[in-house]
């Protein structure tokens, strides 16, 4: 059977059909009670990854037992401070666990 190799490579080149919706935060994220919590636990704790220590980037409230496995939204023991990489991976282990059936991975 003869080769294609007439043919440019087009694949890498095309555009994505279908791209996927912009993500858009949960309004209680962006309340005022859920603002002034994070802003006191971190003051309280200090400015650091909770998983890994101290970290330059963006540090953000994550609660450990997540709203729709129904954890406590206001509840400090139920918030753990997070880097971007930190949070991101929690919360894939937490969809994943919960998309097989399980759930509260931590």
């Amino acid at each position: 059977m003869g080769r294609l190799s007439g043919l440019p490579p087009v694949i890498g080149r095309l555009a994505p059909l279908v791209r996927p919706a912009p993500k858009v935060a949960d309004p209680f994220y962006l309340s005022r009670e859920w603002r002034r919590l994070v802003a006191d636990i971190k003051r309280h704790r200090g400015y650091a990854c909770e998983d890994v220590g101290p970290h330059s980037g963006r540090i953000m409230g994550d609660h450990v037992v997540e709203l729709k496995d129904g954890g406590a939204a206001l509840d400090p023991s139920n918030i753990m401070l997070r880097c971007a990489a930190c949070h991101n991976r929690k919360t894939h282990l937490e969809k994943a666990a919960r998309a097989r059936g399980l759930r509260g991975v931590g």
